[in-house]
């Protein structure tokens, strides 16, 4: 999956989404065990629909499913883009959607299993068209360096240049060059979901707050044990969005010699507490997916409950 020169104005079509069934939930919840468990059973595919976990390395901090879980079923966009590249909601969508119509066309069912509602609403709803390129204006915007692009940009839309890999000349033409189009940010119209929506099958998958930060809390702790701040030590050519993992500021403090490990672990702990949260009130906040607490229904019940709605949306779909 390479980059791309700004937004592809070749724009997927929401009907292959119409025909995959979704697990979603906030991190730590168990999803990506019951979605592989799931696709074993019905012989289905996984895309994974994290936003870090979609860049190669970063196997501890991020928390990829264990080897076990992999070998259940196939996934795809999991380790699938360089450290380097900056991934954005436009290009999850377009990968996405190139995933589940390979998957298809051979005749197997695909299951989205994450927990980024900004990637998952792209699935569902779709985003809105950005205007297309001009070429008396790229004319003129090429010829500035990255720095006036930049600076620029900062003018124009602050948030896209936090953003955005500034040492990335065709990026900063991009956004310049639609904030100019259309007299917006591009940081507003990048996350602009489009008239179609899809109505997809799925669950939402949650457990109760203490029960769900312990379960955070062990897997921080578990992360430390199993060596993921020689994970981070080894990292090379971080880009913008793969800079911005849970937890990577922190285990650099570490290494800085600014924290002991112990405060680092407790750290990395509250934010990620915070982070479930801010996950917790997104999902309740949408409507596509029915709700399953996992706190009042065991795993193998809650995975045969799944596996039935699964199978009987995947039946009616193949009518």
């Amino acid at each position: 999956m390479g980059s791309r020169d700004g937004v592809s104005q070749k724009r997927p079509t929401i009907e292959s989404v119409q025909r995959v069934f979704f697990i979603v939930g906030p991190t730590a919840t168990g999803k990506s065990e019951i979605a592989a468990e799931i696709a074993r059973r019905l012989g289905a595919e996984i895309i994974s629909a994290d936003a870090f976990q979609i860049y190669r390395g970063l196997d501890r901090l991020t928390a990829k499913p264990e080897k076990t879980t992999l070998a259940k079923a196939p996934h795809h966009l999991l380790s699938a883009v360089s450290l380097s590249e900056e991934m954005n909601v436009e290009k999850f969508r377009a990968a996405a959607v190139e995933a589940i119509r390979d998957i298809h066309a051979r005749g197997k069912h695909a299951i989205v299993a994450g927990g980024s509602g900004l990637y998952l609403k792209a699935l569902t709803h779709g985003l809105s068209q950005l205007p297309g390129a001009s070429r008396e204006l790229r004319g003129e915007l090429v010829q500035a360096t990255a720095e006036e692009l930049f600076a620029r940009l900062r003018e124009l839309d602050p948030d896209s240049a936090e953003r955005i890999d500034r040492k990335n000349k065709q990026r900063l033409v991009r956004a310049v060059e639609v904030c100019l189009l259309s007299g917006r940010p591009f940081s507003a119209q990048r996350t602009k979901w489009g008239n179609t929506r899809s109505t997809p099958d799925g669950v939402f998958v949650f457990r109760e707050r203490a029960e769900l930060y312990q379960r955070i809390d062990r897997r921080v702790e578990k992360m430390f044990a199993e060596g993921v701040v020689e994970e981070v030590r080894a990292l090379r050519d971080l880009g913008s969005t793969a800079e911005k993992a849970l937890g990577l500021r922190e285990i650099h403090a570490l290494l800085a010699g600014e924290s002991s490990e112990t405060e680092c672990i407790a750290t990395i702990q509250q934010a990620t507490r915070r982070y479930a949260k801010r996950q917790l009130t997104w999902f309740q906040g949408q409507d596509n997916f029915e709700p399953l607490n996992l706190s009042s229904h065991g795993g193998p019940e809650a995975i045969e409950l799944i596996a039935q709605n699964a199978r009987l949306a995947f039946a009616q779909r193949d009518v």
